[in-house]
């Protein structure tokens, strides 16, 4: 077997095989196949494409290019949630105290934010002492005590997909559906759960634009879960503009915490439901939508999400007053105020303009090296469909530097349009769902 037939193989059309696949990953990943080789195969699947068994056999040699983390001495079915990234996206917060209140057992690993997406990781940890660097063995350990943990991605996790993914980044071979799926769900498969409920985001602020396109990528994505002997839901959910009111690390952090208290955005509160209730399904403790919705509502309306939400965040080393006094993730620099140019009704919103507004004040990362300030941040008060007067706030900016403030302000203000009336109301966040 050698790269040159494969290569050519691919090029003309044909289908790869399991060996062959995990022959090239392993050469790739150990160096023995070089770049220029690895290169024109990924520029050949993008022109080729791969059917289901390929692309479902290209995450599993990636998967298995690192360490599989092994949960089976926890009791339970672990199950796993997956969002492919937008703005003001703090799910994972609210979300996995609530599912876990009622049993589910849940092991996550997550990842830093990049670009206007931000990540759970940055957000958790403006919580005072909160740490994600966990051993696998206090992993485990927390998921079998208190039913929850959270670590951030090792490096020995998919080292495959690693390095295909910093080659594919500078050979436009980035934006293929087999390789984005298998990029993804080898990170995910490798992370161990029995079950993952996946949260593909649509829209201006999402990777995938186009409603198709997310979806595709869903099934896709379920597709190679249920080769790998998985149990797998997936919600494809709007992201034409920001998730909830507030973009910002500590703002998204609070904003969950007042959820699990019954006040959070109506359209946040959906889609936690939503998917908290395809976890309960998966983990066979529900077995219909809306009982499940009902039981999360209950955990919510009683206290036990808050209280499963405070054993986390001590487990994990932080400060659980939080919970109870809202100045110690509260901004502490200035706030400035966008308003209103004209009367009329908000119709478009750019999310990833909004995104990139709010990295601007300090709360994202262009590059991986740069660091963020967890307590700037953007708090709507107005979105899509909502009606506004000249001179009325849109949103409150909060910043640590006023010149940063200023180009954030002038990027936000050019990501919103308002006219005199609108076509369509404000569109569901629930956009569809692949079983």
């Amino acid at each position: 077997m050698n790269m040159y037939d494969l290569i050519r193989k691919k090029k003309e059309g044909g289908i790869l095989d399991r060996e062959e696949i995990r022959w090239m990953i392993d050469g790739y990943t150990k160096g023995s196949i070089p770049d220029y080789q690895m290169s024109a195969m990924m520029m050949a699947v993008c022109f080729r494409g791969m059917n289901a068994e390929e692309t479902g056999e290209l995450t599993l040699a990636m998967r298995d290019s690192g360490d599989v983390m092994d949960l089976s001495a926890i009791r339970g079915v672990k199950v796993d949630k997956h969002s492919t990234g937008g703005v003001g996206d703090k799910t994972s917060i609210a979300l996995l105290p609530l599912v876990s209140s009622l049993g589910v057992k849940i092991a996550k690993m997550s990842g830093r934010g990049l670009g206007h997406t931000g990540g759970t990781i940055d957000k958790l940890e403006s919580i005072p002492g909160f740490r994600t660097s966990l051993s696998e063995q206090e992993f485990r350990r927390q998921v079998d005590e208190i039913g929850l943990a959270l670590m951030g991605q090792t490096a020995e996790l998919a080292p495959a997909d690693k390095k295909l993914y910093a080659l594919r980044d500078v050979t436009a071979t980035v934006d293929q559906l087999s390789l984005i799926a298998s990029s993804i769900m080898s990170k995910k498969l490798a992370a161990g759960a029995d079950a993952i409920v996946l949260d593909v985001k649509c829209g201006s602020g999402a990777f995938m634009k186009d409603f198709e396109d997310a979806k595709a990528l869903a099934e896709a994505m379920v597709g190679i879960g249920r080769h790998a002997g998985k149990k797998m839901r997936a919600l494809i959910t709007n992201m034409d503009q920001p998730l909830g009111d507030a973009v910002g690390n500590a703002l998204e952090v609070q904003e969950a915490i007042d959820t699990l208290k019954g006040k959070g955005p109506a359209d946040f509160t959906e889609l936690v439901l939503a998917l908290g209730a395809r976890m309960l399904l998966l983990a066979e403790l529900e077995t219909d939508v809306k009982a499940a919705e009902e039981r999360l509502e209950e955990a919510i309306a009683d206290g036990r999400a808050l209280e499963q939400l405070g054993r986390f965040i001590r487990a994990q080393g932080g400060d659980d007053a939080c919970l109870s006094d809202d100045s110690i993730l509260a901004p502490r620099g200035g706030c400035a105020e966008l308003k209103a140019s004209s009367d009329g009704i908000i119709i478009h919103m750019d999310c990833a303009e909004a995104g990139m507004a709010s990295l601007m004040l300090g709360a994202g990362r262009s590059r991986l090296e740069d660091s963020i300030d967890p307590y700037v941040g953007i708090r709507f008060l107005k979105k899509t469909g909502d009606t506004v007067r000249a001179g009325e706030t849109i949103a409150l900016l909060y910043y640590s530097d006023e010149a940063k403030e200023k180009a954030a302000e002038e990027r936000l203000a050019s990501a919103i349009r308002i006219a005199e009336s609108a076509a369509e109301g404000r569109k569901a966040i629930i956009l569809d769902e692949v079983e």
